[in-house]
């Protein structure tokens, strides 16, 4: 197993290092966010012990990197910040485990063989098509490089259009999918939807209606 480690403090920084090695990890060590960026331009890690409060480059923007390179790199956040909403925006990025400070050795080297033993899961889908991204794992929209804010709803509905890839999805799937087992089959939820959803992607409109089909999504009609 390959760990880097990325921490700013000197002295934490390389007994975490030697104490790894002493357990066979491999451990290499960045002080900041630019070497961190070198080190994983350079070599294939299992897993990163990610301090996020580094000089240069975040923690976070480590965390971004690691996870938009799809390489599949285990991210172990090991930071002071220790509130649950620290928590819940860590793993929101992408973190796979989060430890707080101080922690002992023994813990840290429990957890990255843990991650190590877990299969490395398949990275959610990135949809692109008629200038509109949809980032499934960030939950984020962008057209023409323009964020747009979009209710859980309206996100849903559109990664289901967008899924479809040019294919007329009905109302009745669009409802078995972005809603839950309790929706009313009779409302009209999914047209009010819809009907929202266009105003925030804008013009040129994207979602068409298909009479008596359905929806689909594209460029023209």
């Amino acid at each position: 197993m390959r760990v880097l480690i990325v921490e700013d403090e000197p002295f934490l920084a390389e007994a975490i290092r030697d104490g790894l090695r002493l357990e066979a990890i491999a451990a290499d060590l960045a002080l900041d966010g630019d070497a961190a960026l070198e080190l994983l331009a350079i070599n294939t890690y299992d897993a990163v012990v990610l301090d996020r409060d580094i000089p240069g480059p975040s923690g976070d923007e480590i965390a971004r990197h690691i996870i938009a390179s799809g390489v599949g790199t285990r991210i172990l956040m090991a930071t002071a910040a220790d509130r649950l909403d620290d928590k819940e925006s860590g793993f929101e990025l992408g973190a796979d485990d989060y430890l707080t400070k101080p922690f002992v050795l023994r813990e840290l080297v429990l957890r990255l063989r843990a991650l190590a033993r877990r299969p490395r899961a398949t990275l959610p889908p990135v949809h692109e098509a008629a200038g509109l991204k949809l980032d499934t794992f960030r939950r984020e929209v962008y057209r023409d490089g323009r964020y747009i804010p979009l209710t859980r709803k309206q996100f849903a509905v559109l990664e289901v259009l967008m899924s479809a890839e040019g294919g007329v999805v009905s109302a009745e799937d669009l409802l078995a999918r972005a809603w839950d087992e309790n929706a009313d089959p009779f409302t009209n939820a999914v047209r009010i939807t819809i009907s929202a959803l266009r105003k925030r992607l804008g013009e040129p409109g994207l979602i068409h209606t298909v009479a008596g089909v359905g929806y689909r999504f594209g460029e023209n009609a």
